[in-house]
């Protein structure tokens, strides 16, 4: 009787974990959210269209880490902090995520929502462009791993991957917004911006990355916060 009451109690283990399984293989949406309270969550920063050149990075004033929403927003909330000096009027900082575990050569339709803090006046002027109207916002997927690379015929750190340049998309890059915090005054207020849909393949390690970044014509300096980032993946 012993005998028989374990060999139904381990079948019914096996069904059990099987049919486990068989959900998690069969999810077809997945919903991932990111909201930096104790961390970088996997996030990493990088810059490029910047030169290659000796203490470029303190020039620029390069930087990026989690930290709390500035005032007069919650300053308990926690975002991920990035900012440049842009005097190459061409300076992209951009914050990227590797996406492992999924289907293997996968197809996916893919959302990004991102929710910011800027205090980027509406029509703000400024050298080169305004701080509000001429920094956009971008993001999309890629299948390999977006990152800065030289190019030394310039001397200018390129991004490896195409972005467009600043007002147009690039192939791997969708413009969906701008600065500005929709009021005439410089205080930072919460901005959401999304990507429309976007059809990619993972690679053969099922793997995709994340990118979003400001592509800046404004000749000064700006610092975005990165409240929450929203994803949403679908098998097609």
């Amino acid at each position: 009787m012993k005998n028989f009451t374990l060999l139904i109690i381990v079948s019914l283990s096996i069904f059990l974990n099987s049919c486990s399984d068989d959900d998690s293989s069969d999810l077809k949406i997945q919903n991932l959210n990111y909201s930096f309270q104790n961390g970088t969550d996997g996030w990493i920063g990088d810059f490029a269209d910047y030169p290659n050149e000796e203490n470029v990075e303190t020039f620029y004033e390069l930087e990026f880490r989690q930290s709390p929403l500035p005032d007069p927003l919650d300053t308990n909330d926690g975002a991920l902090k990035q900012k440049g000096n842009n005097h190459s009027d061409d300076l992209f900082m951009f914050i990227k995520r590797k996406l492992d575990g999924l289907d293997k050569n996968q197809m996916y339709e893919v959302i990004i929502e991102i929710e910011f803090a800027t205090n980027a006046a509406e029509g703000s002027f400024g050298i080169g462009g305004s701080p509000a109207n001429s920094v956009y916002l971008k993001a999309g997927v890629s299948t390999i791993e977006p990152r800065k690379v030289l190019d030394t015929t310039e001397g200018i750190y390129r991004l490896n991957i195409d972005k467009g340049n600043q007002a147009t998309d690039g192939e791997d890059l969708q413009l969906i917004g701008d600065f500005s915090n929709g009021t005439e005054e410089e205080v930072y207020v919460l901005k959401q911006l999304s990507t429309e849909m976007i059809q990619i393949e993972s690679n053969e390690d099922g793997e995709l990355w994340l990118i979003i970044g400001t592509d800046s014509g404004f000749e000064g300096t700006t610092t975005i916060y990165y409240n929450e980032i929203k994803v949403s993946l679908t098998k097609i």
